[in-house]
């Protein structure tokens, strides 16, 4: 059986690790000058070399060669049994499936034992996050008090969830996302240590399709390989499910022409072509990143052909950078939330139609402030309000002129809800959800009231932390900071007559809190 590339191609010597040169010195001088630490914690993002690297420092602390410089040789008895898999003592644990606290006493009990071949155990604990808090408080001691002939590395993509107890008591490494470039001077190699004819562009579409991650990188390379073709372009953009260019610069354009009928047609033909949404969703956001470029004159940053940079230059000009911002979210949220559908094509299109269809309003230049209002045209009609206990408190009769900025606040709300919703969207989609459920709004003064259909929605958006946030998207929009009470609304709806202002104070009445006319003067 062929051996996967990742596997056939993992660095077995410190300067075979790629795009890590800020862990590989530390490491390699702490081999040198006898220093090596009891306990380490590398992390990072999934395929930057954590687990590559840890097992090169396991070799190099039981390497035989007597210059410690050169450290692991590669070539020695213990270096060998580390690369066949049959060093007794390198010991690696995946916590994923080893969670429990037993487990953990089961490693504690065996690690006073001496090694069984070289100077020191090495425990790569993988995953380490996904251990159970009983689990790190075990391994907690072993950590503080470690024998002698003991090393333990633990890797994890989210050091976040790490107890800091465990963290203080660990050497700390960060590894970062490989560049592109050197993804693609690696692939390159490695192309041609396999005999594989693959064009320039295909190992850039690669690398970016990565993202960061050089295990991803080797992985989609063996899979294109596995075809029997040369690799081009066009394959790599049919096996692996991207659109070309064209059809990013295509919905672009219509985009820009306030066209969502064509940009839908463009977008489901490159979606029938075998163009995966999220992948769809991606190139969009790399394509408009680079316009968000060009308009902040980093256009040297953008890798792209001269006549696609001219196509960018003209498509830049014609956004202005909150559109533009506006834009990219929109679609950067597409490419994380396809996978929650039963639809996958659905958020790239609510995406596109969004983008398209958004009023201005919706993107001013500088946050909409507070502006001296403008006199309002008096209103002498009167309500009288549904008795509804749990209804917010209706505005009184007025015979005379309502408050003037009470009416320009109620107004500037209205216009820019959908600004408002697509600020919470971006930062929790829960919220979003939540806000968006809610049947009515009403804004009295510096309080707005939102009713929702039952006390479970209620008491969700009620929450201090979902409040905060909608308080700092009107803070941003409105350019005041806003009350938010949350009430159930049993009120029934009422059509609002044509002689009522739509903007007025009678009007929120009648459309959010059920109220009725009794008296038009």
């Amino acid at each position: 059986m062929s051996q996967a590339f990742y596997r056939k191609w993992r660095p077995r010597k410190w300067e075979a690790v790629v795009g890590q040169e800020h862990v590989i010195q530390t490491l390699r001088n702490a081999v040198a000058g006898e220093r090596i630490a009891h306990a380490y914690l590398f992390a990072g993002p999934r395929g930057t070399g954590k687990t590559t690297t840890a097992r090169i420092l396991a070799k190099a602390a039981n390497c035989l060669d007597p210059d410690l410089a050169v450290r692991p040789c590669d070539k020695c008895e213990h270096c060998q049994a580390v690369n066949a898999g049959r060093f007794l003592d390198l010991i690696e644990i995946d916590a994923a499936s080893n969670t429990s606290v037993d487990d953990v006493r089961e490693l504690r009990d065996k690690i006073n034992f001496s090694p069984n071949q070289g100077r020191y155990k090495v425990y790569v604990v993988d995953e380490v996050h996904m251990l159970s808090t009983a689990a790190f408080n075990a391994l907690l001691k072993t950590l503080e008090e470690p024998p002698a002939h003991a090393i333990f590395i633990l890797a994890t993509t989210e050091a976040h969830k790490i107890p800091a107890t465990v963290l203080s008591r660990c050497q700390r490494h960060e590894f970062r996302r490989i560049p592109v470039t050197e993804i693609m001077t690696y692939l390159n190699d490695l192309a041609a240590g396999e005999n594989l004819q693959v064009t320039p562009e295909a190992l850039g579409l690669i690398a970016r399709q990565a993202t960061g991650s050089l295990r991803d990188a080797i992985s989609l390379l063996d899979q294109l390989a596995s075809t029997g073709q040369e690799i081009s372009l066009e394959l790599a953009q049919s096996v692996l499910g991207t659109a070309a260019s064209q059809a990013v610069m295509a919905v672009v354009a219509a985009l820009i022409a306030h066209d969502p009928a064509a940009g839908l047609d463009q977008i489901h033909a490159a979606l029938d072509s075998g163009s995966d949404p999220r992948q769809f969703a991606r190139q969009m956001v790399d394509y408009l990143r680079d316009l968000l470029l060009i308009r902040m004159g980093n256009a040297d940053q953008v890798d792209a052909t001269k006549e696609v940079r001219a196509q960018m230059a003209q498509h830049a000009q014609t956004f202005t950078t909150p559109e533009l911002l506006r834009v990219i979210r929109a679609f950067n949220y597409a490419a994380n939330d396809a996978r929650a559908t039963w639809q996958p094509a659905l958020p790239l299109e609510i995406a596109f139609v969004e983008s398209c269809e958004a009023p201005p309003e919706a993107a001013p230049e500088t946050p909409l402030s507070y502006s001296p209002p403008t006199p309002v045209k008096s209103q002498p009609q009167s309500v009288k309000p549904v008795s509804t206990p749990q209804a917010p408190p209706p505005p009184k009769e007025t015979k005379g002129t309502l408050t003037s900025e009470e009416g320009h606040a109620i107004q500037a709300l209205k216009e820019n809800w959908p600004q408002v919703l697509s600020l919470v969207r971006q930062q929790n989609p829960n919220t979003y959800g939540l806000l968006n459920s809610c049947q009515s709004r009403y804004l009295d003064g510096k309080v707005l009231t939102l009713g929702f259909a039952s006390d479970l929605l209620k008491n969700q958006m009620a929450k201090k932390e979902n409040l905060a946030l909608v308080q700092q998207a009107l803070v941003e929009v409105l350019g005041i900071e806003i009350v938010i009470r949350c009430v159930i609304n049993t009120a029934k709806r009422t059509t609002i007559p044509t002689e009522v202002d739509d903007n007025g104070m009678v009007a929120a009445a009648l459309r959010d809190l059920g109220g009725e006319i009794v008296d038009i003067q």
